[in-house]
């Protein structure tokens, strides 16, 4: 049963939607084409979507329908998402191009870093940066903050816990183990996860790094570097320190910047949050989250769901949730929105 009032409003409120712009976006993709001279293939994500694995079967059927190509040019904006789920990105765009430029005008941030590490040429903008790559979860079994959801713990946070710890203790002082006092806020399995993710990190970005780097030593380097060397995971990883890392990058043309800034705009415009208000309890959001787009064809998720708010779990629960991928097209001079089906 739904609570009361979930739907109040639906027939005297008018939801919400943002607006697609995909006449528009195709037409600057046209010209980002003749830029680079090569074709291009963009994607974004806004800050409420992340690199996820259902993006690998969008990649897929864009890719398919640009067929094999000896270069691809990927624009990536991202504040990151899925380290596994960009491994099998960067697998899936080896397989169809013999070189892969990345185009990185804003944040390529976290899981968009790795995906940036599988790029024979990165090229930089202005504004661009990467970051490191440690990795933070949400386990079942992790801290809840105060509005009863579960917070990401860091393998870098927990480090730096224990090493304050241990500076501060005296050397047989019974405060000298911190992990007694540690487990009674973060649950020793909860530890245990954020090892193993740590781990896995390093392993997805050194297998990343193996499509175009072929020094074994050198992919170690690079992948401890961006785990273990940054006091925060979202450190801005510029130009000048990319190149220090020993990152292929280079700076952008600012014609090529400029049109990239654009078409930035334009999925900013799609991707802003599109909520109705139906009391104080419940709402509708309505917000593309994932873009992802070629010369004649893209995929966008869009979250299309209610939200309630259950006060006496102190949280929001969703509604009614058709949230999911739409494909798009031109026909006949005009777009075309079909349901794209990922399962």
């Amino acid at each position: 049963m739904e609570p009361a009032g979930t739907n109040q409003g639906r027939g005297s409120i008018e939801v919400r939607k943002p607006p697609v712009l995909f006449a528009e976006t195709q037409a600057i993709i046209a010209r980002l084409e003749k830029a680079v001279r090569g074709p291009f293939l963009a994607y974004w994500t806004s800050g409420n979507g992340s690199v996820c694995h259902n993006d690998v079967a969008a990649f897929y059927e864009v890719l398919k329908h640009m067929g094999r190509q000896k270069v691809i040019y990927l624009f990536l904006k991202s504040s990151g998402g899925n380290g596994q789920a960009s491994l099998r990105i960067v697998n899936l765009l080896r397989q169809f191009t013999e070189r892969l430029v990345v185009l990185v005008p804003l944040e390529a941030a976290s899981a968009a870093t790795m995906i940036s590490l599988g790029a024979d040429e990165i090229r930089m903008g202005p504004l661009a940066y990467l970051t490191a790559v440690d990795t933070s979860i949400s386990h079942d079994l992790s801290p809840v903050d105060r509005n009863n959801y579960l917070v990401s713990v860091s393998q870098d946070e927990l480090n730096r816990v224990i090493r304050l710890w241990n500076d501060a203790a005296p050397g047989n002082s019974d405060d000298s183990n911190p992990y007694k006092s540690l487990y009674t806020h973060v649950h020793p399995l909860v530890f245990g996860a954020i090892d193993r993710a740590s781990s896995l990190s390093m392993k997805i970005c050194e297998e990343i790094l193996s499509t175009h780097v072929e020094d074994e030593g050198e992919r170690e380097r690079i992948s401890r570097h961006l785990n273990s060397d940054y006091p925060s995971h979202s450190y801005p990883i510029m130009l000048r320190e990319a190149k220090r890392i020993g990152l292929k990058v280079v700076p952008m043309a600012d014609r090529l910047n400029d049109l990239l800034i654009a078409l930035n705009a334009l999925y900013s415009e799609m991707g802003q949050r599109a909520l109705t208000d139906y009391d104080e309890l419940n709402y509708h959001d309505n917000e593309i989250l994932n873009i992802i787009e070629g010369s004649g064809v893209g995929f966008n998720y869009q979250n299309d769901k209610d939200w309630h708010y259950r006060k006496e779990e102190r949280r929001w629960v969703p509604m009614n949730d058709h949230s999911s991928w739409r494909r798009f097209g031109m026909k006949g001079g005009k777009v075309v929105q079909t349901p794209f089906h990922i399962r």
